[in-house]
C-alpha cells in the first residue's frame, strides 16, 4: 500500500486544545477511510520564511499514513484548503527511499547527537553526526604556463 505524508501549518493564535483538536480531526479523517497512521510529528512553533495571513510563526505538523484509496488525498486536500485554521499544507507520496528515511529518522539512526568523552579540562561536548559524509576534494593540478621568447632580428 502506498505511503503518504501530509505536512501542514496551523495558525499560532489558536489555543493548545484547538491545535490538538485540529490535528485529531485529520487523524480521524484518515482512520475513517480505512487508512492507518504510521507517525505524527509535531514540530512545534517555528518562524515562517515570509508572512502568511499577517502571521510570522506557525505550528508545524507532519502526518505519515498508509492509504489504499488514492481519491482520498483529494478529499483531504479539499478539507485542508477549506479549514481556516490551516495556513499552508503539502501532501506527498513517499517512495521506498522516503519510507526508509523516515523509519531511520524515527529510530534515531539519522541526525543523532552523540556525546563525546570528557576532555582533559573536564568539560564534555556534543557533536552532530551527519547522515552521510562528503567525499574528500580531488586536488586539481596547477595549469602549465609556457612562456614564449620573441627575439627581434635587425
Amino acid at each position: 500500500m502506498p505511503h503518504y505524508e501530509v505536512s501542514f501549518i496551523v495558525d499560532p493564535v489558536l489555543s493548545g486544545d484547538e491545535v490538538k483538536s485540529t490535528v485529531q480531526t485529520y487523524k480521524e479523517m484518515i482512520g475513517n477511510e480505512s487508512g492507518s497512521i504510521v507517525h505524527v510529528d509535531e514540530m512545534g512553533l517555528k518562524a515562517l520564511a515570509y508572512p502568511i495571513n499577517n502571521r510570522s510563526t506557525g505550528v508545524y505538523f507532519c502526518i505519515e499514513y498508509v492509504m489504499d484509496n488514492p481519491p482520498f488525498n483529494g478529499k483531504m486536500e479539499l478539507a485542508l484548503k477549506r479549514d481556516e485554521r490551516i495556513m499552508r499544507y503539502l501532501t506527498v507520496k513517499l517512495d521506498k527511499y522516503g519510507v526508509k528515511y523516515n523509519e531511520d529518522k524515527r529510530n534515531g539512526k539519522i541526525g543523532k547527537r552523540v556525546k563525546k568523552d570528557k576532555s582533559a579540562d573536564g568539560s564534555s561536548s556534543e557533536a552532530y553526526v551527519r547522515p552521510t559524509s562528503a567525499p574528500a576534494p580531488i586536488p586539481v593540478p596547477a595549469p602549465i604556463i609556457k612562456e614564449e621568447i620573441i627575439v627581434e632580428e635587425e
